[in-house]
Parts: structure tokens; C-alpha cells; sequence
């Protein structure tokens, strides 16, 4: 139980760490730690919820047992997230089954992930055209101080299939980027290039992408076809409606106490992981949610264990208003709601009076009227118009920035993160320079209209003729 309490609390520090300075924002681990608690959380109280340590002890095995064999990634996050508070979890755990292709509800062999490895990527070459291959899509991010970028080609079939079938998407994921070139030239033709210490991808006539390592997986529903899925269909047990992973996750009931402070910190984990959307993230109050909920895991530990139904109820009732605790009345009054409308109980903390007429809603860093002069690129990307699920999808580019606390450029306070995005951009160009920090930001025309931004002289350009969906202030 005490690993199950210090996982909860890790996935907060995390969080913390990955936001405490948008300049070197990292969203994806604010998604991956937010999103452990999702089938994870309620199992979590109802296994600190007994006075008896060894029902408690059996139950939080069970709980880890279930979280671990919700994946290798997931598996591995538990491991080392223990090790750093201090545990060994392997003891645990089951040993770790290996990773086979799964099937699909037809029962053909589905595609999985690959390391961008020298053969890896020559198993590619008999069944599908890089050549020939297109960007749909290409996102390079800061994760903390490193790089990182998502690259999608859609790429030719060499193999014959029987009906037509949508286009065969190849899904890049690339850690520690070190060289960045892309432009709208560069969206047609790709070469892969995998070394011992290195990852190069070539775009077009002059886009390239330079990365430590990677990772890779086709989309393509009719994979089972190639001679790669053809060798995999060969080795892969037949799909059974009946797996040894139990269906749901283990847990019981709550007590309305403990049931709703449950459902206000897995509403409040939801809320975190909604950064998964980057239009979103810049609206999201990390850092304040995360100082609401610290140290909620000893908190749960503690009011579970208290003896008899009364005093664990009322202990839970405390852990709910110390959460609301807080100077900040805009977070309490976001608490209040959650606590009404998902919980059924607006009895356990008073609402504070909102000075404005409108429904509470969790606040955000305030934009400042004004382009600031400087900027930190955190994200951007560029999509190409294509038909999705018979919609019409057209071109796109999205652009995050960490900006100043102030127009005036002042050092004092904390930076801000901004998220822009416009449709049908005339030019998007992207060099490994646009990432190297703050920088002179220059902003050519009205958001509104045909617009133009560069940062760190034309490392970043983006043009947009039909303007931003937002200033960028």
C-alpha cells in the first residue's frame, strides 16, 4: 500500500517538475503520469479503505498486479517512479510476459512497435515505398531539455491487396533530436538512415530530421498482407475471447466520503491529462492543481486507515477540505463544483463567492494585451490537407510559446504558455535553431488577418493568410 500511496504522489512531483517552467514544458510526461490514474485511482482507495493491514496489504498487491499488466510502458513507468521513492516492486509483480502482435476483431495479425533499428528498417523496404512517401504530419516538442518530434508518412503498398484500402500511414517517434530542417518543399519522398548512434530521416529535397533513437509502427489495417505480416501471422497464437488479464480492474465499494474524494482527484487527473491536446494545454492550471493534491497519496493512506466506517469517512471528509483549503478561491470554487456536479455532494465544502456571473471554471495564466518581443518555442507543427473518415481535413500548423510575464520582457514571474494555430498556411519553415531558447519574436500583420510570425530570424516562419486562431499575447 505504501507503493500504491508514493506512485500517486511521484505522478504529482512529476507533473510539478514537468511544468515548473513552460520554457522547457513537457507534456507528454504530464499526460503519461496523469493518465496511469484513469482505471487506477478508485482501485487505489478501495485498497487503502480497511483498518486490517493484511487486507490491505492483499488488495494493494492486487492493485499493482493490475496496473503493471497494463502494459510494458506502464510496467516500466511503475518500476522506476518506486525505485525513485525508495521501493523495489519487481518482487511484486509477475514476471513480465513478452510482447507478441495482437489481432484485430477480424483476426488479422495488427502491426506493432518497432525500434527504428538498421533492420527494422530494412524490413520495411520490400513492403512498402518510401521513396514515394508523403508528410501528413510532422510535431517537434520539448520534453524538458531534450527534443522530441512525431513524424507521419503516408507511404505506397508493394503488396497486392483486395480492396481499396485507406492510405498506409508509417507513425514516427523520435527522442533526442540534435538537427531539425523542414519546409513546405520538403513534404514528398523519404529516406531512412538508421546507425548505431544516430536516426536520420531525409524529407524531400532538403528536410532532414537527426534524432538518438526511435520508434516506429505502421497503421495500416491491411499489414497482415506483407511479407512482414505474413511471417508474423505464422508465429502469432489465434485470437480467444478469453485472455488471462481479468476484464476490470479489482475494487469495491466506497463509502460516499471516500467516494468523493475519489472522483474529485480522478476528475482532477482527467483535467491534467487533457494537455494531451496542445490547444488545450495553455489552459490548463497544472502547477496549482498539482500543489492542491500533493502529498494525496499518505493523505488517502492515512484516512483509509483509520478503524471503523465513521472515522475513515469523516478522515476523508478532511482530506476533501484540506484540498479546498487553498488562497486561491477560483481552485476552491472549481473544487466545489466537481464536488456537486460529479460527486452528488455539495455539502462538504462551502463555495466562495465568485465575483463574476458565470460558471466556475479552473483559471489559467492571464494574457497580456500586446506581441511580446521575445518568445521560447515549445512545439510546432504542420499537417497536410488529407481526408479523414470522409471529412475533409485541411492544411494546419500549430505553434506553443513560452512568453514573458510581461510585454515589457520583465524577468520577474513566471512564463506563460501560449498556444496558436491557423489553417491553409502559405509557409511553414522549421530549423533545429527555433528550439536553441528565447529569442527575438517578430510578428508581421494583424492575427486577425494575413499574418506572419518569425522567431530567432527566420528559424521559425509561419505564415498565415487567413490569420491565427488567437493573438499571441
Amino acid at each position: 500500500m505504501s507503493v500504491l500511496a508514493a506512485l500517486l504522489d511521484r505522478s504529482l512531483d512529476q507533473m510539478t517538475d514537468a511544468a515548473a517552467d513552460v520554457r522547457q514544458f513537457d507534456r507528454e510526461a504530464i499526460r503519461t503520469a496523469s493518465d496511469v490514474w484513469d482505471n487506477d485511482l478508485f482501485p487505489l482507495f478501495w485498497a487503502a479503505s480497511t483498518s486490517n493491514a493484511g487486507e490491505r496489504e492483499r488488495r494493494a498487491t492486487a492493485v499493482l498486479k493490475w496496473m503493471a499488466g497494463l502494459g510494458e510502458r506502464r510496467r516500466v513507468w511503475m518500476t522506476e517512479q518506486a525505485a525513485i521513492a525508495g521501493y523495489d516492486i519487481e518482487a511484486l509483480l509477475p514476471p513480465a510476459k513478452p510482447h507478441l502482435p495482437g489481432r484485430d476483431y477480424l483476426g488479422h495479425v495488427m502491426a506493432p512497435q518497432y525500434r527504428l533499428t538498421r533492420q527494422n528498417v530494412d524490413e520495411l523496404v520490400p513492403d512498402y515505398d518510401l521513396a514515394t512517401a508523403s508528410v501528413r504530419h510532422l510535431q517537434v516538442e520539448r520534453a524538458g531539455t531534450r527534443l522530441t518530434a512525431f513524424l507521419q508518412l503516408v507511404v505506397d503498398r508493394k503488396f497486392a491487396v483486395d480492396e481499396p484500402p485507406p492510405p498506409a500511414l508509417l507513425d514516427m517517434w523520435l527522442d533526442g533530436l540534435t538537427d531539425i530542417a523542414f519546409g513546405l518543399s520538403d513534404t514528398r519522398g523519404a529516406a531512412l538512415d538508421s546507425g548505431v548512434q544516430e536516426i536520420g530521416i531525409s524529407l524531400g529535397p532538403g528536410g532532414r530530421l537527426r534524432a538518438a533513437g526511435g520508434e516506429f509502427r505502421l497503421d495500416d489495417r491491411s499489414w497482415h498482407l506483407s511479407t512482414a505480416g505474413r511471417r508474423a501471422d505464422a508465429v502469432t497464437p489465434p485470437r480467444t475471447s478469453r485472455s488471462g488479464r481479468p476484464r476490470r480492474p479489482p475494487g469495491g465499494d466506497l463509502g460516499p466520503d471516500a467516494h468523493a474524494a475519489a472522483a474529485l482527484l480522478h476528475h482532477a487527473m482527467l483535467e491534467l491529462r487533457s494537455v494531451r491536446y496542445a490547444a488545450r494545454a495553455d489552459r490548463v492550471p497544472v502547477l496549482k492543481l498539482c500543489r492542491t493534491f500533493s502529498g494525496a497519496g499518505e493523505a488517502i493512506l492515512a484516512a483509509g486507515a483509520q478503524r471503523g466506517a465513521r472515522r475513515r469517512e469523516a478522515a476523508f471528509q478532511d482530506v476533501i477540505r484540506t484540498w479546498a483549503d487553498q488562497e486561491d478561491s477560483a481552485i476552491t470554487r472549481w473544487l466545489a463544483t466537481v464536488l456537486r456536479e460529479r460527486a452528488g455532494r455539495p455539502d462538504i465544502i462551502e463555495t466562495p463567492e465568485s465575483p463574476e456571473r458565470t460558471p466556475p471554471s479552473l483559471p489559467h495564466g492571464s494574457s497580456v494585451s500586446g506581441t511580446p518581443s521575445q518568445a521560447t518555442l515549445v512545439m510546432a507543427a504542420w499537417t497536410a490537407a488529407h481526408t479523414d473518415y470522409q471529412t475533409e481535413r485541411p492544411a494546419a500548423a500549430q505553434l506553443q510559446f513560452a512568453l514573458p510575464p510581461h510585454t515589457d520582457n520583465s524577468s520577474s514571474g513566471p512564463w506563460r504558455l501560449r498556444t496558436v494555430g491557423c489553417t491553409e498556411p502559405n509557409s511553414f519553415r522549421l530549423h533545429a535553431d527555433a528550439f536553441r531558447g528565447p529569442g527575438p519574436l517578430v510578428q508581421v500583420g494583424k492575427p486577425t488577418t494575413a499574418c506572419t510570425l518569425d522567431l530567432h530570424q527566420g528559424a521559425l516562419l509561419v505564415a498565415a493568410g487567413a490569420g491565427w486562431s488567437a493573438p499571441l499575447s
